[in-house]
């Protein structure tokens, strides 16, 4: 069975740090980009950033470049998004998707992305 887990989101100051992860089963996410979205109520689902299958380039949208960073260990299955200096308006709930692509670039389209996960809550509050 086909399944993406995020899980590292929680309570967090504004200023804090965490790292997500998003972890594979089912598949191998060698020849997968895998990118990182979230929603926050009342708005469109972000693309947030991605990281390509192969090569490991990646892509951080404007609003979170400098402050989170995308990396992927194929050994372990697993994808992750360190965040930093995090804001109130970095807070919501968080999901991972992979796309079957090989390419050297990756984007964050969400229309692209084939297998998605169930998201995980990130909560900024002092």
């Amino acid at each position: 069975q086909v399944q993406l887990v995020e899980s590292g989101g929680g309570l967090v100051q504004p200023g804090g740090s965490l790292r997500l992860s998003c972890a594979a089963s089912g598949f191998t996410l060698n020849y997968y980009a895998i990118g990182w979205f979230r929603q926050a109520p009342g708005k469109e689902r972000e693309g947030v950033s991605c990281i390509t299958s192969r090569n490991g380039n990646t892509y951080h949208t404007d609003s979170v470049k400098g402050r989170f960073t995308i990396s992927r260990d194929n050994a372990k299955n697993t994808v992750y998004l360190q965040m930093s200096s995090l804001k109130p308006e970095d807070a919501a709930v968080y999901y991972c998707a992979a796309r079957p692509s090989t390419k050297n670039a990756c984007d964050v389209a969400p229309r692209w992305y084939t297998y998605w996960g169930q998201g995980t809550q990130v909560t900024i509050s002092s």
